[in-house]
């Protein structure tokens, strides 16, 4: 029994849509939710799935036309039905003045879609699943490209969300046969990307018939060889032209009486060929005009901004517009700590694999701290004040892409080896893209060094919906006086950003102070004193 797929509802403040593209053509085989076809509203552009598996029967509403809220676009036959009874009723619908042309391009079609199959079974390569705080992704980067051939599990693309970057990897053996989502495009929890031939390997070039016969196929319904004066866009080339601000004389259209088809102006963009010609020069009188003098060039790069700096960047105004955002300064003297570094760090190092750094000796300092000043370890959920009885600090790390802030779990119970294994970890990991998302949610404070890029002094902000951060700085040596006398000592200023509405300045102050007096006898950390 033939099921009937009809346009979507349209909102009321959208009247029609148009036909942007069909991504099945008659014949074809679609499984239930893939993408048949595209509708363009003046607003958005909506996809239309198939309601259940089966074979595409027959398209009703060809590219280009204009189409009412939930008419009917096309049929689709059971599952199982096959090909060629469904290319036969295809070709019944050849309008009679170009039947002998266009049978013959439609049955060239049917047997490049039939060589096509020859290759092996074809999947769809999906977006993963995103979390629930996360509603979409950007694919970042494709690394393979169709007809490519690709192992089972390798990588074919990596999707950037505003947290972490996710791995698509290849389901079997096979090569790519079409990519829907391009790069730079946003896409959703288990969208489809693309389409992947099994066992395409040594027949890379198979899975490009696939790619293209629904193309090839709907140039030989619609009489594309026929060539016309006037050139007519479909709603969606009409925008690439546009985007890419290409001559239209320049590009051939494959689509109904010569119709430019969204596919058309994609192929000349990768061609290069129907760039405008540049304009002629100016004017003898209009070149006089006072121009400033500069010498050589001066290149300008304009790219988007990814979307995990999209993110930190409206974290960090939310966190400066909700939150009472003070400073506090304080200063440490680092010379015992050093010197105990320096004394077991060959020792350290045997014992425990790691190098011994100086973030082990904060973020324990920090957990001691946390305990005493629990108001500084509490967090503001709306009108409520929640106080965690753990101590979870975030270390921010900084990477090629921005920065993100992996969560190291209940640091009180951590010894210093397992704090610089972890720190050492998360960088690693960070820098490569690896982190997962769970590994950066939560925590109850953070700690942000900025002196490893050379920072005397800054004022950090805060990570919400935590209520303080710690930040530290360049190690520097100066003259101190000490017992009366002045020596030269290694110093680092210490700053601490707090929310007022949480916590009052005595605490911060206190709690400040607290770290600096363990980092300077830092026998205190193993007394708990």
């Amino acid at each position: 029994m033939a099921t009937e797929i009809k346009a979507p509802t349209f909102p009321e403040s959208v009247a029609e849509g148009s036909v942007a593209a069909w991504h099945k053509q008659p014949g074809d085989s679609v499984e239930r939710d893939e993408l048949i076809v595209e509708i363009e509203t003046d607003k958005v552009v909506l996809e239309v799935v198939a309601p259940e598996a089966g074979t595409l029967s027959e398209i009703k509403a060809q590219e280009g036309d204009t189409v009412q809220s939930e008419q009917i676009l096309g049929t689709l036959g059971e599952a199982g039905a096959k090909a060629s009874a469904a290319a036969n009723n295809a070709e019944t619908k050849v309008e009679p003045a170009s039947k002998g042309k266009n049978d013959a391009k439609a049955s060239e079609s049917t047997v490049s879609n039939k060589q096509a199959a020859a290759s092996g079974k074809i999947h769809e390569v999906k977006a993963p699943t995103f979390p629930e705080s996360i509603q979409e992704g950007t694919v970042a980067t494709w690394h393979k490209q169709v007809g490519e051939p690709v192992k089972r599990d390798e990588v074919l693309a990596d999707i950037e969300t505003d947290k972490v970057v996710l791995e698509v990897v290849a389901p079997a053996d096979g090569a790519l046969s079409k990519i829907n989502a391009e790069e730079g495009s946003q896409v959703e929890s288990e969208a489809v990307l693309a389409l992947f031939a099994e066992d395409a390997g040594g027949e890379a070039e198979a899975g490009k018939p696939q790619a293209e016969s629904g193309v090839e196929a709907k140039g030989a319904e619609e009489g594309s060889d026929e060539k016309l004066g006037d050139k007519i866009l479909a709603p969606a080339a009409r925008k690439l032209v546009a985007e890419h601000d290409l001559d239209v004389s320049k590009i051939e259209g494959t689509g109904k009486g010569g119709r430019i088809l969204k596919e058309d102006v994609q192929r000349a963009v990768d061609a290069g060929n129907a760039k405008k010609a540049n304009k002629p020069a100016a004017a003898p009188q209009l070149a006089t005009a006072a121009v400033p003098a500069f010498e050589g060039e001066r290149p300008e790069k304009r790219v988007p901004m990814s979307r995990l700096r999209q993110t930190i960047a409206k974290r960090l105004v939310q966190a400066q517009q909700t939150a009472a955002m003070l400073t506090t300064y304080n200063e440490v003297d680092m010379s015992a700590v050093m010197e105990l570094r320096s004394q077991y760090k060959e020792t350290f190092q045997k014992a425990h694999d790691i190098k011994l750094g100086f973030m082990g000796f904060f973020v324990k300092a920090a957990s001691e701290a946390l305990k005493r000043f629990p108001d500084v370890n509490a967090s503001i959920d709306g009108t409520d004040i929640v106080y965690h009885g753990y101590q979870d600090i975030g270390v921010a790390v900084s990477t090629d892409r921005g920065l993100v802030v992996p969560v190291l779990r209940d640091t009180d119970s951590m010894k210093i080896a397992d704090v610089e294994k972890g720190i050492v970890d998360f960088g690693k990991r960070a820098r490569d893209g690896k982190l997962g998302i769970d590994e950066m949610q939560g925590g109850t404070f953070t700690i942000t060094n900025g002196g490893i890029f050379g920072s005397l002094m800054s004022t950090p902000i805060l990570n919400p919906p935590q209520t303080a951060i710690l930040g530290m700085h360049k190690i520097q040596e100066r003259p101190m006086a000490v017992n009366g006398k002045v020596e030269i000592r290694p110093m680092m200023y210490l700053a601490l950003s707090y929310d007022h509405r949480m916590i009052d300045g005595k605490d911060a102050v206190q709690f400040l102070v607290t770290i600096k007096e363990l980092l300077e006898d830092p026998a205190r950390l193993l007394l708990d004193i």
